[in-house]
């Protein structure tokens, strides 16, 4: 009974704090919507939509042709072509004007210096092999390079993947033309388009398999990776109302009134963590709540739930009471409301960086990728994404939850001990 009076009692001074709940509701809840809705093109160009590429061939030839034809195969690109009278000038104002972030201009007689290359290496090849042929020039023969414009804006991982993509392609183009001119001075014929397809386009393929736990290629949302992200953030921001009711508590003598009564203040740490765990849990059935049913009437992507329910149930928990045992342990030992508001806010923000919500881990330095893992905001989303994105079950994400469960038995330690100290209880 003096158990759940307490918990009332919580309950009751919670709902007075109308700032308190605005922050803890309001803030991640715009965050979610916000930081999804900027981020969804980003995803969307990474993950599904091809990039525009604005092309001026003025190249007559064959091998320019065949060049477009390989590019528009890697299926990663969308080609626009512009006159070929372009100049250099004119192809960047026309890439500022429809914002394209990468152009490409194939010079003039490109398929006759592609063609000479060939035939001098063909011949080199040929002389190598003890065979005397006419295609064999003195040094190297240099083929006009290839001018790329690029965005400034555009990331440099982002960038070399293209710039591979397009060298790839037209490593194609020298190789096909080398094949002919090879077979043509063994031959005396041409290469018929039969074998030259056999010989080309037969590579040795890819087998992709994902790590998710059903073995699926599962290609993740935007909203998979935000949601589970800005509820954690969400959950630990109960510090600004949690901190400071046990601050004014404090400071109105509420621990002294009740060391005069027949109760413990360790009833009364029991009720606010199991109020403020109810709240971090309604905030993630809000959140989740929100990408499921109201991302859709902003064209975001539909927030998918992951197969273990009951897992996703205690990592919500777990990371829940990690988030009130920070608060906890920051109102005790905050001298003032300010100090824990002002405290608790920045470190909260703090612990976010450090842990990978706002910036991936994989892009963090390695001396940054030690420090993150003293933040338990990084294992709450290892623990999450195991179960949104790679389709985990609870026994796979228990690698997570264990360090979790450490730092929260930690926190609940120093809260104690700060408690001690002070002659609270």
């Amino acid at each position: 009974m003096k158990l759940w009076a307490t918990i009332i009692k919580d309950f009751r001074i919670l709902r007075r704090d109308k700032v308190g709940i605005a922050l803890m509701f309001g803030m991640p809840i715009i965050l979610v919507i916000v930081v999804t809705g900027i981020q969804r093109n980003t995803f969307d160009l990474l993950n599904k939509n091809k990039i525009q590429l604005l092309l001026c061939n003025k190249d007559t030839g064959k091998s320019g042709r065949h060049y477009m034809e390989a590019i528009d195969k890697i299926g990663m690109f969308r080609l626009q072509e512009v006159p070929i009278g372009e100049t250099e000038v004119q192809v960047k104002a026309y890439m500022h004007k429809e914002d394209i972030l990468i152009g490409m201009t194939i010079p003039a007689d490109f398929s006759v210096q592609v063609e000479a290359k060939a035939k001098n290496i063909a011949g080199k090849a040929l002389h190598s092999f003890g065979l005397e042929g006419d295609t064999l020039t003195v040094g190297p023969v240099s083929v006009d390079p290839i001018t790329l414009y690029y965005d400034p804006v555009l990331q440099e991982s982002f960038k070399l993947s293209m710039h591979g993509a397009l060298s790839s392609a037209l490593q194609m183009v020298e190789s096909r033309q080398v094949l002919k001119s090879l077979y043509f001075s063994i031959n005396e014929k041409p290469l018929p388009d039969s074998l030259e397809n056999q010989m080309l386009n037969n590579p040795i393929t890819l087998h992709e398999v994902s790590l998710s736990g059903n073995g699926k290629n599962f290609v993740p949302t935007v909203s998979q990776h935000n949601v589970p992200a800005w509820t954690i953030f969400a959950m630990f921001f109960v510090v600004l109302s949690l901190g400071g009711s046990i601050v004014r508590e404090k400071l109105s003598g509420s621990f002294t009134r009740l060391k005069t009564l027949p109760t413990n203040y360790l009833i009364a740490l029991l009720s606010k963590q199991i109020t403020y765990l109810l709240v971090t849990l309604l905030q993630a059935m809000v959140i989740f709540a929100i990408g499921i049913w109201l991302f859709p009437f902003f064209g975001l992507p539909v927030l998918l739930l992951p197969s273990d329910l009951t897992g996703l149930f205690l990592v919500t928990l777990i990371c829940g009471w990690c988030a009130v045992s920070y608060a906890l342990c920051i109102g005790v030992f905050a001298r003032t409301q300010e100090q824990a508001n002002g405290f608790g806010a920045i470190s909260i923000v703090i612990l976010a960086v450090i842990g990978g919500l706002m910036v991936p881990g994989f892009a963090m330095p390695d001396t940054f990728k030690a420090i993150m893992k003293i933040s338990p905001m990084h294992w709450c989303q290892q623990a999450y994404y195991g179960l949104f994105l790679q389709g985990g079950k609870l026994k796979d994400v228990l690698i997570n939850i264990i360090p979790l469960l450490g730092i929260t038995i930690l926190l609940q330690l120093l809260t104690f001990i700060g408690l001690k100290r002070k002659n609270l209880i």
